[in-house]
């Protein structure tokens, strides 16, 4: 193997930290961490973050700390990756620049507010940043607030929360609210039943792409916990608490959080890069965009062997992580590469309190608290393990200054 090997990743999400887990520790291997936020945010929580079940310390864990976590420590960089100049292998930040032999993207993906539909972007929340998430949080919770305490709010005729989306996303953040509202009117009041939540989505259904399973025993649970579900409803503008869809019907509401649709976030380069849909990059068989240079998770267009585009989750994040690893390693060995090919193991959706839905392996089907207790085992262990290596770092920064 070279010596003095500069492994350089943009992006602290799922797929970024995965890969350095792989990489970390082999000899004359320096790995460089950049990020333009100081946390790792845990998407897949957001949804109770946002309900009040989780706290910030649950959803946001500093990357600093969790770089100094392991025995050769990571040298991480709060900064943004403005510009990869291909030719001199160098990615340059705010001030400063980066040399590279092998770079890693792993930028994720941002809430894509279609240009298309008026008002969307500036009228509604998202939860892929989360800062708005903490905002709809608040105000979330300011509405519960108002219903404890029976203050009056304006327009108390228009107490509707409106997910647009009816996504992954889109339906656990409207069975968190919905099982809040539906569960703990008797602490909160029987006024907290005047909050409604409606999910919209375009489709025909809900859930796209999801097998019949999950869709069905989806409906069941969001109908007991009376959501309002409009499909076929395609939004045409919105406006001031008023939703407009196409063929004319309106629909008022007091906050929306739109999870319709992503687009990736990308760095400029000295290359015109491929992209495919939702801007994400067109990488190759071995997941790369040029020499040296990968690409993984949401912001890059990852498929299964009968070529369908995978959705763009955790699972598949630290999968493509996973092989990016192992292929840089053989890259510095000077040996072959395969192919990438992966699938989803199954997937889980929590549907508020204790209930979730999901199917593994394509035969295991399950749901309720059994369900929920298999979701809740997965991400547990993955925050677990994130939480020793954070403590860990954080240890030894706190003796290096003492």
């Amino acid at each position: 193997m070279q010596q003095s090997q500069k492994v350089v990743v943009i992006g602290g999400g799922y797929g970024g930290l995965r890969f350095i887990e792989r990489m970390v520790g082999l000899d004359g291997v320096k790995i460089t961490l950049i990020d333009k936020q100081s946390y790792h945010y845990l998407q897949t929580e957001a949804y109770g973050y946002i309900a009040g079940r989780f706290d910030l310390h649950d959803v946001a864990l500093d990357l600093e700390n969790w770089s100094h976590g392991f025995e050769h420590p990571v040298e991480f960089i709060h900064d943004e990756a403005r510009f990869i100049d291909y030719d001199k292998r160098v990615v340059q930040l705010t001030n400063s620049s980066i040399p590279y032999d092998y770079l890693v993207i792993a930028t994720g993906a941002q809430t894509h507010f279609f240009s298309f539909i008026p008002g969307l972007k500036e009228q509604s929340f998202g939860v892929k940043e989360l800062k708005r998430s903490f905002d709809l949080r608040n105000a979330f919770e300011s509405l519960l607030y108002a219903k404890v305490t029976h203050e009056k709010v304006d327009d108390e005729n228009n107490l509707n929360i409106v997910i647009g989306g009816a996504g992954l996303s889109g339906v656990e953040i409207a069975a968190e609210m919905a099982y809040v509202v539906h569960t703990h009117a008797q602490s909160i009041g029987k006024g907290a039943k005047d909050i409604k939540i409606y999910l919209v989505d375009a489709g025909e259904t809900i859930l796209p792409g999801m097998g019949d399973y999950i869709i069905r025993h989806t409906m069941n649970r969001l109908r007991a916990l009376d959501v309002e579900i409009m499909t076929g409803a395609f939004i045409e503008r919105i406006e001031d608490h008023h939703i407009y869809f196409k063929g004319g019907d309106a629909l008022k509401y007091r906050h929306l959080v739109f999870t319709g649709g992503i687009t990736a976030n990308r760095v400029d380069s000295s290359c015109e890069e491929p992209l495919v849909e939702m801007q994400q990059y067109q990488v190759d068989s071995y997941l790369q965009l040029h020499e040296g240079v990968f690409a993984i998770g949401d912001c890059t267009a990852i498929y299964d062997k009968a070529g369908r585009v995978l959705p763009p989750t955790a699972q598949i994040a630290e999968k493509s992580a996973e092989y990016v690893a192992a292929a840089v390693k053989k890259g510095m060995k000077g040996e072959p590469l395969k192919k990438f090919s992966t699938k989803m193991d199954g997937i889980f959706v929590a549907l508020g309190g204790h209930y979730a839905v999901g199917e593994l392996f394509g035969w295991i089907k399950v749901k309720g608290k059994i369900a929920f207790a298999l979701k809740k085992y997965i991400t547990k262990s993955y925050y677990l393990g994130l939480k020793l290596r954070l403590n860990t770092g954080f240890k030894k920064r706190t003796a290096t200054h003492e």
